[in-house]
């Protein structure tokens, strides 16, 4: 059963075209990677989906309601969350802080309320504190909830970016190159947690990614880009050995030598 329906989606900037007619389903609870090389068009995909961009022309539907024409917090609130290829964090603010925000599209808390700070807006924050501190717990961050987000280590970074993203509720997250600039360690570590939010967290996941040895262990179906266009999608041990893939990658070479 799909949960995301992206239709013959594309979008040009003046007279250069990012994607080109992209179309894909993601099952409910599953892994899918989206791939390709630089400059293929993957982040300029995840940023119509998340309502960054308006496609040029194209539909995205999330349980068979359109996102088309929402704004990013919009999407946020109908069930869709994302990290970000440059990691964006509020660098002054404490880390828990940081996990805060993450929940600001589900909270009820108005202007007024918060000016005055009624008793109503204090027991959600207190509420709001909690949900944070257990998030992140289960990221491994929650002994360094009062550092400033700035004083992390990138990977940690990394975590706190993933747990302010669980914040928002999703049924649907996006991870824009998790891996990015992580040690061994650190990426063994990721793919764990990534298979325990899917299931511990009734999440379905679609993630961007360069390392091949981690998208090869994690997803469970592949899309791959090249030039703003679908080339090719399947099981991983499918997408592995296509020669459209290998040769997006490797060049045209590398397909007649293997």
């Amino acid at each position: 059963m799909s949960i995301l329906e992206v239709k013959n989606l594309t979008k040009t900037f003046g007279g250069l075209t990012a994607n080109n007619d992209v179309s894909m389903a993601v099952e409910k609870n599953s892994i899918t990677a989206v791939i390709g090389p630089n400059g293929a068009g993957k982040t300029t995909f995840f940023n119509m989906i998340t309502g960054v961009y308006q496609p040029t022309s194209g539909s995205i539907l999330l349980e068979n309601e359109i996102l088309v024409g929402l704004k990013p917090h919009e999407v946020c609130k109908k069930g869709i969350a994302r990290t970000f290829q440059n990691i964006r964090l509020f660098n002054e603010m404490a880390v828990l802080e940081n996990v805060m925000v993450g929940m600001h599209t589900h909270l009820r808390a108005g202007l007024f309320g918060i000016l005055f700070n009624l008793p109503g807006i204090r027991k959600e924050e207190k509420v709001s504190e909690i949900k944070a501190y257990q998030l992140l717990e289960y990221v491994g961050l929650a002994d360094l909830l009062n550092e400033k987000a700035c004083n992390l280590s990138y990977g940690a970074q990394r975590r706190l970016e993933i747990a302010r993203a669980l914040a928002a509720g999703p049924k649907v997250l996006l991870l824009d190159e998790p891996a990015a600039g992580m040690n061994p360690k650190e990426t063994k570590e990721l793919t764990q947690l990534i298979k325990k939010m899917r299931d511990e967290f009734n999440l379905t996941v679609i993630l961007i990614e360069h390392d091949m040895k981690l998208v090869m262990e994690i997803s469970e179906h592949i899309v791959v880009l090249d030039h703003g266009e679908k080339i090719a999608e399947g099981k991983p041990e499918d997408i592995r050995k296509n020669p459209k893939v290998i040769e997006a990658y490797l060049g045209s070479g590398a397909v007649h030598a293997g």
